[in-house]
């Protein structure tokens, strides 16, 4: 398979790893945009959310628990904002399941 996400879960492409298990890889954005700016990414492939299914809700429910953990662990108690991206319109430029973390900027409603 020739997806970006999938390659850096595999360990074939070096990311700036904030956090790993068996179920998914959390990385530092290559291009920030808030002072803390983490992603999260299954490294089982689903393309976007329009493909999640029922069985992957134990995965999505993990992906949150682990968002907050590293919440907690990086001391984001003013908040933070958890985006993800679903087709062009969105703006989903890679084609495999991520949540964005951003904190520590005030963050704009509505965004976009």
């Amino acid at each position: 398979m020739d997806c970006l996400f999938c390659k850096m879960a595999a360990g074939e492409i070096p990311v700036n790893e904030v956090y790993q298990d068996q179920q998914v890889l959390a990385f530092h954005d290559i291009d920030p945009q808030a002072p803390t700016h983490f992603l999260v990414i299954p490294k089982k492939h689903i393309a976007s959310p329009a493909d999640l299914t029922e069985e992957d809700a134990a995965l999505v429910g993990h992906i949150f628990a682990v968002i907050a953990k590293l919440a907690k662990e990086l001391g984001l108690e003013n908040g933070y904002r958890v985006v993800t991206n679903s087709g062009k319109d969105a703006g989903q430029s890679v084609h495999h399941l991520h949540f964005h973390v951003l904190a520590e900027r005030s963050l704009a409603w509505p965004p976009g």
